[in-house]
């Protein structure tokens, strides 16, 4: 997508919420990001979406931006007004592209956040794999001819994929397709009716909270995918993380991620009312297992950085600028030339090109004495960092 339609130090407007993946574009591509920062819930610590006039805000002061990236919906099912953002940017004659790697379903639904192509974005790519019934690594990528040249894009999709293209993988894409197309509707109502009976059970666990539609209407919630069920563990005194651990050694229960109060869930097609029960089971022994541990809490948490992001170079300028290691905990105010991600979910905390804070450091350095799990520098134990010389 990025590829298709911005180029070397061109201008593209992009949540800082991205997906490592959307930084890979940015980095092959010589595009310049303006980042737009997601709000983040001060009780959940959670990073949920952008706001429309944060996006008109970067539209007036960058108007040589050539387009904007929007996610819909973030890994915790939290949409922005995507219509909105869309009409105000072909407004200003800007492309709107959507990373809808978790949002594949929409379509099937009013219940649901709306989709990108209804939205009227010009290019739209869907994990088919993460949502949908298709093999990993399957994906759509769906694009409106009036405003896109499908012969470039056609020719960025040679220049980034294999010449040698997996039949299997494209055979599972159409069982996918065909399975939505004939029970699409049918298969999302079911996995909607599952998701509400239980976040209603969730609800009534003590020391859990699992966040709906009581959001909807806050900044940077303007709709929001139930299917998704990110469950607050912070009131039992302990961390996302622990948690994920408990449910999959002993309520044998796999959670989708973990952060430091939160353990995320998908109810999707493929769940059933055994599998929810399972699910809510293992929540509840969770509770009274870990009841009372409320005080503890605290002192392990670290907020997410409020700092806006600070721009020194483009990411391909850093990334394949003159670099050198310097210890990670003086890296503060260096230049940094690598990407460093807590995954999953896969949002770069660090990107190249980006200035170092102080706030950055203490962040990070929590994360991996916690024992989250650090992708993308050359030293994942974070002692040092690659940054520009």
């Amino acid at each position: 997508m990025i590829l298709a339609t911005v180029g070397p130090g061109e201008k593209i407007i992009v949540p800082r919420n991205i997906h490592r993946s959307v930084m890979g574009g940015l980095i092959l591509s010589g595009a310049r990001p303006v980042f737009v920062q997601p709000v983040v819930d001060p009780q959940l610590q959670i990073a949920m979406n952008v706001t429309t006039e944060s996006v008109a805000a970067a539209i007036r002061e960058h108007p040589d931006a050539k387009a904007v990236l929007l996610v819909n919906p973030t890994y915790y099912g939290v949409a922005a007004d995507i219509a909105g953002i869309t009409e105000l940017a072909h407004r200003h004659g800007l492309l709107v592209l959507v990373d809808e790697a978790h949002g594949p379903h929409f379509h099937f639904s009013t219940e649901l956040p709306v989709d990108g192509m209804q939205a009227g974005a010009d290019i739209v790519v869907q994990s088919t794999h993460k949502i949908l019934g298709a093999l990993s690594q399957a994906s759509l990528l769906h694009c409106r001819r009036q405003r896109i040249s499908v012969p470039r894009l056609e020719t960025m999709l040679q220049l980034t994929q294999s010449s040698s293209p997996n039949y299997i993988l494209l055979a599972s894409l159409e069982a996918a397709v065909r399975q939505m197309a004939e029970a699409g509707p049918e298969l999302v109502e079911r996995a909607l009716r599952l998701a509400r009976t239980a976040r209603d059970r969730i609800q009534e666990i003590p020391g859990l909270f699992c966040f709906g539609a009581e959001r909807l209407g806050a900044p940077g919630v303007f709709a929001h995918d139930p299917t998704k069920l990110a469950v607050t563990v912070s009131g039992l005194g302990i961390q996302g993380n622990d948690a994920e651990m408990w449910l999959r050694c002993v309520g044998k229960v796999q959670a989708e991620l973990s952060d430091w109060n939160n353990v995320l869930f998908l109810v999707t097609q493929a769940d059933d009312q055994v599998t929810v029960a399972r699910l809510t089971d293992a929540l509840q022994e969770l509770s009274r297992e870990h009841s009372g541990g409320a005080a503890r809490s605290q002192a392990l948490f670290v907020p997410l950085p409020a700092e806006e992001t600070l721009l020194a170079l483009s990411p391909r300028e850093a990334m394949f600028s003159r670099r050198e290691p310097v210890s990670f905990a003086a890296a503060a105010g260096r230049i940094c030339a690598e990407t460093v991600t807590c995954y999953p979910p896969g949002i770069p905390i660090l990107v190249p090109g980006e200035r170092v804070t102080p706030a950055v450091v203490q962040y990070c350095q929590a994360l991996r004495q916690q024992g989250f799990t650090i992708l993308g520098p050359e030293d994942p134990t974070l002692n040092t960092l690659e940054v520009v010389a």
